[in-house]
């Protein structure tokens, strides 16, 4: 019988392309989420974790496996108030609604939680090499520090209950359907592409495959529990980043350095995600026995865009 995977957040970038190889990988899938999706192929729980804290009686009980990527996207307009709330509030209500219904205790067989955080935790680092050891950035001035250092304290309740827990701090995902590369190829195909800030702040990034087999070897093997990095094992300097793409896309780079004064009008405080500097290393990952089909930039750049430089 087909073990059974709920993912909460699964119509996202990650659930899509995660859903797509668990089944592949023999699994079956369910999403939870506020609506069901029109065109879903898969089974769909409903909840409600900001609004009335409901959440289908029969979802958790259906799992043998969870994860959790429910949030509102960073990426997604300037970081108003009430943005920074939704963003908070979509992953902190979640997760407490899951830990409500594991709590109960009978009812469910799940063996393995997997909840997302990201690499936002680190704050800006400038060249320094981080670890999972690494203490994270003082939430109070960095807000993705904040929403990413929540985000895993509103986990450790579930892990608290013995079920297996793995928290993935994820770095860039790097996709041709969407995330942080659509929008950086687009001036670089233009020909108007330019490193942003000094371009010396690293970009610990990972193809979107990686990250997807990285999850379900999660998932598979019992020996990952706790914090992972979920980047590839070379990061890259903005200003590499961006040559190795005009390179692949065979475009020159023509203009100067975008300046972070004109980011942070463009952008306010979200201009953090792109000036930051996080050089974040994959080692821990690497000794489980992880194999990254991309582990270079220009490997996982060429699988999305067909170059052969």
């Amino acid at each position: 019988m087909a073990r059974k995977v709920l993912i909460t957040g699964g119509t996202g970038l990650i659930g899509t392309r995660l859903s797509e190889l668990l089944i592949d990988a023999g699994y079956e899938v369910a999403l939870l989420g506020r609506s069901p999706a029109k065109d879903s192929h898969y089974r769909t729980f409903r909840w409600d974790p900001q609004g009335a804290g409901s959440i289908d009686e029969a979802a958790v009980p259906y799992a043998d496996f969870i994860i959790n990527l429910a949030g509102s996207s960073v990426a997604d307009g300037k970081w108003t108030d009430e943005r920074k709330r939704d963003i908070m509030g979509s992953r902190l209500g979640g997760l407490a609604l899951l830990h409500r219904e594991l709590a109960k205790g009978d009812g469910h067989r799940v063996q393995a939680f997997i909840s997302a955080s990201a690499i936002g935790i680190y704050g800006d680092a400038g060249a320094a090499l981080l670890t999972e050891q690494t203490p994270p950035a003082v939430p109070t001035h960095d807000f993705l520090a904040d929403v990413s250092q929540q985000w895993e304290l509103a986990a450790a309740p579930i892990a608290a209950l013995g079920i297996r827990t793995v928290i993935p701090r994820i770095g860039v995902v790097l996709s041709d359907k969407g995330g942080a590369l659509v929008p950086i190829a687009r001036p670089v195909k233009l020909g108007a592409g330019a490193p942003l800030g000094n371009g010396r702040q690293y970009i610990s990034w990972i193809h979107i495959d990686d990250l997807c087999r990285l999850f379900i070897a999660m998932l598979e093997q019992a020996r990952y529990a706790g914090v992972y990095n979920a980047v590839a094992p070379t990061p890259v300097t903005n200003e590499a980043f961006t040559e190795i793409l005009a390179e692949v896309l065979h475009r020159p780079l023509l203009l100067p350095k975008v300046p972070a004064f004109g980011l942070k009008l463009l952008m306010g405080e979200m201009s953090e995600m792109v000036l930051g500097s996080q050089r974040v290393s994959a080692e821990k990952v690497l000794r489980e026995g992880f194999t990254f089909e991309y582990p270079t930039l220009r490997a996982a750049l060429e699988s999305f865009y067909g170059a052969k430089v």
